[in-house]
């Protein structure tokens, strides 16, 4: 008796399983799914006639999604040698390509499905972003627009304010989180949010000085610190680790306004710093007397971008924070930053908040991110500890220059280095200065 050989069931019958459909259609790529669509006319309407197949939409790979040209030249030689329309603006211009796509979507009747947008690197104008938000057409909830080419980010500022006004529509905007400050994914390989070369350069120093021997080794030590925690904490995002500055702190420190203002509306991938001197309530307590707790929190700060990550420990000595340690699930949206990847499956801000991996140790493992003033002479640039407000109050010598405090030291610590101090001039007293202080002992200098 010959063998007998059970065929596969057809493509199409496997994808008619929703299931199967649901894990499998969010990382077919678009031409994928045109190309599937060409094949027969049962395909065709299998595709564009099946909800969801086009919920997750990546378009950061297409080639019909670029602009490969200059911005427009001031003299216009560009626009009068392409003879073109002399009413199409340079923003109509760079926007044409994905108005194309858009438009093709639409007429396909798929646009409203599309609930997670990805167009990072292509041409996005600010007007494009402001259509994604507010046009009836669009139903995108979570949409990532890091490293686009051509984008006015005034005018961005703008849109998201206005999306997010006061007696704004009710149910509007349908947008729930904003991929923008971090770097632009790669297409093998995902760039790291924290990367080890970034972290001192990226950052403008307050304490230590700028000389090449005293960023040496507070380099190391950070790096250091950041083998130690990837390898202690290998899936854990860098959000829930000590990963110390960010790598976009600079851009994101630009947009605390917006941030504020979409506070609850829209989240983004960065948040703002809860230090105590962003809370007026949280300096005078309930009677503007307490001039105790004034002077020991500070005067009180407008809104900041929150830009260092100090990680799950909180204080060196309660191991909290006074604002609190932000727990996923127990605090609101807007405490927590969007988390690399976007989520493929699910078009919901509470999963793109939450870590990649289903069990990873960020879903139990709580959040402190800060400003940089909110840290001056309380957090560390070399390991990364940090002491609370209610647990230390800084010296006098957190108001000076950077080179009143290195006189300071120099003349045996002055009026306000005071004993007990935690840090000076950016670095722990216990560990970071007094190993920078002894490598340049024999050099006629704290550093050489």
């Amino acid at each position: 008796m010959g063998t007998t050989y059970v065929l596969p069931p057809p493509l199409l019958e496997l994808l008619s399983n929703s299931l199967v459909l649901h894990q499998i259609c969010p990382y077919i790529p678009i031409s994928g799914l045109l190309n599937l669509a060409a094949t027969s006319k049962s395909f065709q309407n299998f595709i564009f006639g099946t909800p969801n197949v086009f919920r997750y939409l990546d378009l950061s790979t297409t080639k019909g999604g670029a602009v490969d040209f200059a911005p427009i030249d001031p003299g216009g030689e560009v626009w009068r040698s392409e003879r073109m329309d002399e009413a199409v603006t340079e923003e109509d211009f760079f926007a044409g390509p994905l108005r194309g796509i858009f438009s093709t979507l639409r007429r396909r009747g798929v646009l409203q499905d599309v609930q997670t947008l990805i167009l990072d690197g292509l041409s996005v104008p600010s007007e494009v972003v402001r259509e994604i938000i507010c046009d009836p057409p669009f139903n995108v909830r979570i949409l990532s627009i890091k490293g686009v080419k051509n984008l006015n980010e005034r005018k961005l500022k703008l849109v998201l304010k206005y999306a997010c006004r006061l007696g704004r529509p009710e149910g509007t905007p349908k947008l729930r989180g904003l991929y923008f400050f971090g770097p632009e994914r790669r297409k093998e390989n995902n760039s790291p949010l924290f990367p080890h070369n970034a972290l001192v350069s990226s950052f403008s120093p307050q304490g230590v000085t700028t000389s090449v021997g005293a960023q040496l080794g507070t380099q190391w030590n950070q790096r250091s610190q950041h083998a130690l925690s990837s390898v202690l904490e290998p899936d854990a995002d860098p959000w829930y680790r000590p990963s110390g500055v960010l790598s976009f702190a600079d851009h994101v420190a630009e947009w605390a306004d917006v941030l504020s203002v979409c506070r609850g509306i829209i989240a983004f991938d960065g948040v703002l710093c809860r230090g105590p001197r962003h809370d007026i309530l949280s300096i005078v307590g309930d009677s503007t007397r307490d001039t105790e707790k004034i002077m020991t929190r500070g005067g009180f700060m407008a809104p900041a971008s929150a830009t260092v990550v100090l990680g799950p420990g909180g204080c060196q000595a309660c191991h909290s924070a006074p604002e609190g340690l932000a727990i996923p699930g127990e605090v609101p949206t807007d405490y927590l930053p969007l988390l690399e990847p976007p989520p493929r499956h699910i078009s919901s801000l509470h999963f793109a908040q939450k870590a990649s991996c289903g069990m990873s140790p960020s879903e139990t493992l709580p959040l402190l991110a800060r400003c940089k003033a909110c840290l001056v002479d309380r957090w560390c640039e070399g390991c990364n500890k940090f002491w609370c407000e209610d647990c230390y109050q800084t010296s006098e010598t957190s108001t000076y220059t950077q080179m009143q405090k290195v006189e300071a030291l120099e003349n045996g610590g002055g009026p306000g280095l005071r004993m007990g101090i935690k840090v000076h001039l950016g670095l722990c007293i216990e560990d970071c200065l007094v190993g920078e202080m002894y490598n340049g002992a024999g050099s006629g200098g704290m550093w050489g």
